[in-house]
C-alpha cells in the first residue's frame, strides 16, 4: 500500500524555525507534483508550496521569501523548511503526492496524516 508519512511540526515561537518532512513508500512507479498545504483554525485547506518532478516551485504569497520547499526523488520525500515563522503560520499541515503506483494504469492523489505547527507570540 503506497502512503505518506509524515514528519516534524510542533510549538515554536515567532521568528523560529521548524523542518516539516515527508517520506512516500510502497509499490511507486513514479511521484509527479508534491507539496505542503496549510489548513489554519477555522480555514479551507490552503496551499502553501509545491514543486515539480523536475524541480520547479510556486509559493504562496504569504511564505514566498521564507519557506523552502525541496524533493529527493532518490529517497521519494519532500521537504519544507520554514523560516521567519509568524502566529498566522499556524495552522495543520498536509504533505501532498501525485503518485503512480506499479501496475496502476494512472497517477492517484495521497494526502499524508497531517501535522500541527503552532506559532506563538
Amino acid at each position: 500500500q503506497v502512503q505518506l508519512v509524515q514528519s516534524g511540526g510542533g510549538l515554536v515561537q515567532a521568528g523560529e524555525s521548524l523542518r516539516l518532512s515527508c517520506a512516500a513508500s510502497g509499490s511507486i512507479s513514479s511521484i509527479g507534483t508534491m507539496g505542503w498545504y496549510q489548513q489554519a483554525p477555522g480555514k479551507q485547506r490552503e496551499l502553501v508550496a509545491v514543486i515539480g518532478s523536475g524541480g520547479s516551485t510556486n509559493y504562496a504569497a504569504s511564505v514566498k521569501g521564507r519557506f523552502t520547499i525541496a524533493r529527493n526523488n532518490a529517497e521519494n520525500t519532500v521537504s519544507l523548511q520554514m523560516n521567519s515563522l509568524k502566529p498566522e503560520d499556524t495552522g495543520v499541515y498536509y504533505c501532498y503526492a501525485y503518485i503512480t503506483p506499479t501496475r496502476v494504469v494512472g497517477g492517484i492523489e495521497y494526502w499524508g496524516q497531517g501535522t500541527q505547527v503552532t506559532v506563538s507570540s
